[in-house]
Formats: structure tokens, sequence, C-alpha cells
């Protein structure tokens, strides 16, 4: 199944509060590539702390630039051996569809 969440997973050593300003950073950097409004409505994250990960939406063009801006700062500032990096699937979504709606 093709998913472009990315889960950053932290090492414990990882301030979460730092790697969430990075991110704050690799998100002001795509504003300035792509406009503040676009980033707006495409971009999107979700901070896990007991699991010391951060979950990015790459779905977007703009998230997709968050998620190569925020991998290459977090690669600088923290070391290519503090994180990791991988795809997750994405929960299935269920659609319910009205009785008497046409399929």
């Amino acid at each position: 199944m093709r998913t472009d969440i990315y889960r950053f997973t932290f090492a414990r050593a990882v301030d979460l509060v730092e790697a969430e300003g990075t991110l704050q950073l690799a998100i002001l950097a795509t504003e300035g590539l792509l406009g503040e409004a676009c980033v707006r409505m495409e971009a999107s994250y979700h901070l896990d702390a007991p699991r010391c990960a951060v979950l990015v939406d790459g779905g977007t063009p703009a998230g997709n630039a968050v998620v190569r801006i925020f991998t290459a700062f977090v690669t600088r500032e923290f070391g290519p051996d503090a994180f990791s990096v991988r795809q997750v699937s994405r929960p299935a979504r269920s659609v319910e569809v009205p009785a008497g709606a046409a399929a």
C-alpha cells in the first residue's frame, strides 16, 4: 500500500521540542518556496511525544517539500544516526453512502 505519511523517530537523547522547532523552520523554508497560503492548506504534521516521533503528511507538493527539507535539517542538526524516517500506512477510511443515494 502506497502512503505519503512519513514517521520520523528520534533517539531518546534528542529533545523533541528542538526537533519540532526544526520542523517549523522547514515549514518556513517551504513557505519561501511555495508561498504561505499553499503551505497552510497542504502541509500537516502530528507530534507523537510518547514515541519520540513526528509524523508528516508528504502527500502534497508542500508536504513533500517539508519532508525533504526537514530530513536535511535534522540530519545536519542532530546527525544521521539520531533519527530514522520511514513511510507508514495510512488508516483505511470508511465511506458511508446515505440510504437512497445513487452508487
